[in-house]
């Protein structure tokens, strides 16, 4: 188990112990050496349950993409495809699988593994293929990825699109399958609070799936870890999604991306004047891991950019302290203790070194013009001003012709912040970004109107009435110490805001109105799966224990963004707090990979 995994008070890593379980109990029905071929959107994150050297000790012996093209020859007994049940990837499985069958001598065994689970429609169009007789099928039952001891993923590629533009509700599916695992290994959650159409949905699903197995006895333990679940349609809030992120790790994946923990950055700030081959490490791309189990990246990860330095400033002088003391007189015994401390001291020194080069490759855009004018533009509509005018920023975007992805995201929050576009506003935009990026263009817009990120204004000013009641902004004069570190152009998520009333009141009493401007219905239940439930830790009992926090599961469907993560975790450090939160999400996303995810490919 990985340490960093089991660091809160829910252990995350039971889960990744349970996933890694299934895979090999799958191997395992493989004897003798075999390869595996993955589709290639499962591979980081099936990383993070069982890694490679793991996989070579039950008898893989090599590991291949699933994409177009041919394989080398192949000698050994087993081929085991890895794979969604999606179409596309069905085509890719039968094409290797004829491809191979004609130029293998040697029997070989086809196996296909769906993850998360098997498709009806995948096995028919195998079966047209002429493949299906050639394969054994098995399920790998993988609904979760760990990332860290507060944070879970589904990663569902596409799941707000299919969702919402394309009526499939494949994902929610997924999604009610996920907390029926959760519930299975730590128990029944005995309140359950949500919003949202998608929300309601994925209750109703996991309740009718309870229902199924009643039958067979409970699957869950008798006591849960887990005190609230709160379930949050990403629907109820694009603002959050729209905002540039300006915390560390949120920087981090809005310039290079984030994929399964994994941040890919320019080789040459990574030269160290130790380094035998500095140009070839400036040539070559620089993977860095990014979780909990590196201590400076911990500390840093949710603080706000502006701060970063000075964390990086101190953490030098401790560390430049402490390897100065090899030049002091010492007796054998301290000589002893420092040479075994040493290897930490050299891997805290890496960490730094690493560190100070992602803050410098973030520096140079956060330094630039471009970004001030951009986030000032932002600050602008999330404080309701000059939101109901063609903003001049953005005009003059499109006439540079930036990419389309950075035009988008600043008028479709400046739309969802207004409640919608002035209707001549609305259109001036359209008719602009047609007439510069192209007739398909429209396609794209009206994928952002469906799902109501591109709409004319309505009476009513949504944003505008939860801004004030929830405290959505903050003035700087307000500040307080504790939020500066996860303030986002002094805006608040107003997921966070609603996870953080959930904790501290037990419920939604005190803004029943205020979320009743919010689309969607509202969810307030009570799980009596197990009536013998006895809740040690429970919510609703008068003396519950003010040393042991209480655990709220915060359940994004549609997506999250780090810098959401890093709001409940600071309220989760804050003294007086008393709550615990643990992210489960359907995909880590941001506004760029939001708004790309809706797009029409040309």
């Amino acid at each position: 188990m990985c340490t960093h995994l089991s660091g809160g008070r829910l252990n995350v890593a039971i889960i990744q112990e349970t996933m890694r379980k299934e895979l090999l109990n799958l191997l395992q029905l493989c004897e003798g050496p075999k390869v595996t071929i993955w589709d290639e959107w499962l591979a980081g994150p099936i990383g993070l349950v069982a890694q490679y050297s793991l996989l070579k000790e039950h008898e893989v012996a090599d590991m291949f993409p699933l994409r177009p093209g041919s394989l080398p020859t192949i000698s050994v007994k087993h081929i085991i495809f890895i794979a969604r049940p999606k179409i596309f990837l069905m085509d890719l499985v039968a094409d290797y699988i004829l491809s191979l069958r004609s130029k293998q001598n040697t029997p070989v065994e086809f196996h296909l593994f769906f993850v998360p689970r098997r498709s009806e429609l995948c096995e028919k169009h195998l079966k047209n293929r002429g493949v299906y007789g050639n394969l054994t099928i098995q399920e790998f039952i993988c609904d979760i990825f760990p990332f860290d001891s507060d944070l879970m993923s589904l990663e569902l590629q596409n799941d707000f699109r299919e969702n919402y533009l394309e009526g499939d509700p494949t994902c929610l599916y997924n999604a009610a399958q996920a907390l029926r695992t959760i519930q299975q290994i730590y128990g029944i959650v005995p309140h359950v609070y949500g919003k949202g159409q998608a929300a309601k949905q994925v209750w109703d699903l996991l309740c009718r799936l309870n229902k199924e197995e009643q039958g067979l006895g409970p699957k869950g333990a008798t006591t849960s870890c887990i005190d609230q679940l709160l379930l949050l349609d990403r629907g109820i809030d694009f603002t959050s999604v729209m905002a540039t992120q300006l915390t560390y790790e949120g920087l981090i994946d809005e310039l290079y991306g984030i994929k399964s923990t994994t941040a890919t950055f320019p080789g040459h700030k990574f030269v160290s004047a130790d380094d035998t081959n500095p140009e070839v490490t400036a040539r070559e791309r620089k993977r860095i891991i990014l979780n909990s189990g590196e201590e400076l990246f911990t500390e840093l990860r949710d603080c706000s950019f502006t701060t970063v330095g000075t964390v990086l400033s101190r953490k030098a002088r401790i560390i430049k302290t402490q390897l100065d003391e090899r030049h002091n007189d010492k007796s054998v015994q301290e000589i002893k203790q420092f040479v075994s401390r040493l290897p930490q001291m050299l891997a805290n020194k890496q960490s730094l070194a690493s560190h100070t080069a992602i803050a410098e490759y973030i520096k140079e855009t956060t330094d630039s013009f471009d970004f001030h004018d951009k986030i000032q533009c932002e600050e602008d509509f999330l404080t309701c001003m000059d939101n109901e005018r063609i903003c001049p920023f953005i005009e003059d975007l499109i006439a540079q012709k930036v990419p389309l992805t950075k035009v988008l995201r600043l008028i479709c929050l400046q739309c969802v912040t207004g409640s919608g576009l002035k209707l001549k506003v609305l259109e001036y935009y359209k008719r602009e970004l047609i007439q510069v990026y192209g007739l398909k263009t429209w396609l794209t817009l009206c994928n952002l109107d469906k799902c109501g990120l591109l709409k004319p204004q309505t009476g009513s000013r949504q944003y505008s009435v939860l801004r004030k009641a929830l405290h959505l902004t903050i003035e700087e004069s307000e500040l307080d110490p504790k939020d500066k570190n996860f303030l986002s152009s002094k805006y608040v998520p107003l997921t966070v805001r609603l996870s953080e009333h959930i904790a501290k009141n037990k419920g939604w009493a005190g803004i029943v109105d205020v979320i009743g401007a919010l689309p969607g219905p509202t969810l307030d239940q009570l799980q009596t799966l197990q009536p013998r439930m006895v809740r040690r830790n429970s919510i609703s009992s008068e003396n519950s224990s003010v040393d042991n926090p209480k655990v709220v599961l915060v359940f994004f469907i549609g997506g999250c963004t780090f810098h959401e993560i890093s709001a409940l975790r600071s309220i989760s450090q804050q003294e007086d707090s008393n709550v615990e939160f643990v992210i489960l999400t359907t995909k880590l996303i941001n506004g760029n990979t939001f708004i790309e995810s809706l797009m029409e490919s040309e």
